[in-house]
């Protein structure tokens, strides 16, 4: 997934992606995983994100993939961490307490690295996804999770007035992706804010995916 397009964003700190606070979609809309304490939820593509930090603090285990190793570290280092560092499989795991990042490829990931997971949260993972890729992340994000539940939070926008990353994820993009593995339903929408909203007239949503198995 252009691992050096994304390690270039990272080294000019050009991450307008990164919240300055949680998302308040995710705040928002949390319950609607049905996730209690002690389970686990897997964040796809994380970066630095303050969410990371939020969803510990609800008392669950928190496992995320970044290509950049300097935003994993600047997790840890942020939250007082100081994690025990291994290599597995070309990537590096990042392990302390209730919280495993590691630096590398999405692609690598496979279900032993994450164990259990009872719920996704992908904020800033599909959008940044190429549209031609979308397949094979979202069948290899259901393939290592289980089809676990999900919340999506995603932008709805004419692509031809700005070029991505984010990208529009429109809800036919969504169904077409998901359908066949999830019930799918709309629990938010809005106008976006930063880049997206102020260069075209964007919608953000959060989407509700349930197993359909």
């Amino acid at each position: 997934m252009e691992q050096e397009f994304w390690q270039a964003r990272w080294r000019e700190n050009r991450i307008g992606f990164h919240e300055a606070a949680p998302n308040s979609l995710l705040t928002r809309h949390f319950s609607r995983l049905g996730l209690e304490a002690g389970q686990s939820v897997f964040v796809p593509l994380c970066g630095k994100a303050l969410d990371l930090d939020w969803l510990l603090s609800k008392g669950l285990r928190v496992t995320g993939v970044e290509f950049n190793q300097g935003a994993v570290e600047e997790v840890f280092a942020r939250l007082e961490l100081a994690p025990e560092v291994s290599r597995q499989d070309g990537l590096i795991r990042f392990q302390a307490g209730e919280l495993t990042l590691y630096a590398g490829d999405f692609f690598a990931l496979s279900p032993a690295h994450l164990g259990q997971v009872d719920a996704v949260y992908d904020r800033a993972a599909l959008v940044a996804v190429k549209p031609e890729d979308r397949q094979a992340y979202a069948a290899h994000l259901n393939r290592i999770t289980g089809t676990a539940r999900q919340l999506l939070i995603g932008f709805d926008y004419d692509q031809s007035l700005m070029d991505g990353p984010p990208f529009s994820v429109p809800g036919s993009a969504v169904q077409a992706l998901y359908q066949g593995s999830h019930g799918i339903t709309l629990i938010e929408e809005r106008a976006a804010g930063g880049r997206v909203g102020e260069r075209c007239n964007a919608l953000e949503q959060a989407w509700l995916l349930e197993s359909l198995s």
